[in-house]
């Protein structure tokens, strides 16, 4: 497992205490698990996701992650309606382990009240989480 200075947190997303990610793309968030997440996890064999048109509120289960280790869940870290998912993982669920933040992104959802992601973790508050 990785040591906390050498995970992955880029400064242009915010994070979450459950170790998801958001990134922002106009009006639409893209939404993930960190590095230190799918680093905890180990070798992702499965990852269960919503369908589009779904609508979820701040902290909802959204759907899984399950490795060869364990099974986790996913919480929205915004209220938002679900508009697209990343439909590579469903052959290809080790796309979370190698490019989490790229190619491993889990779904992108359209924000009920937009400006609650500026209230997510930034890079240095999510590393004091890690960091207890």
């Amino acid at each position: 497992m990785k040591e906390i200075n050498e995970l992955n947190l880029p400064d242009d997303i915010k994070y979450t205490d459950d170790h998801e990610w958001v990134k922002k793309d106009g009006e639409i968030l893209t939404i993930g698990i960190t590095d230190y997440a799918q680093d905890q996890l180990g070798e992702i064999v499965f990852v269960e996701v919503p369908e589009a048109g779904d609508s979820f509120d701040q902290g909802d289960e959204f759907g899984t992650v399950e490795s060869v280790k364990a099974v986790s869940e996913m919480y929205m870290p915004i209220a938002g309606e679900v508009v697209e998912v990343n439909e590579a993982l469903e052959d290809g669920p080790e796309l979370v382990n190698t490019s989490c933040y790229d190619q491993g992104w889990i779904m992108k959802i359209k924000p009920q009240n937009p400006s609650d992601f500026e209230a997510l973790l930034d890079k240095a508050a999510y590393l004091d989480t890690l960091r207890g």
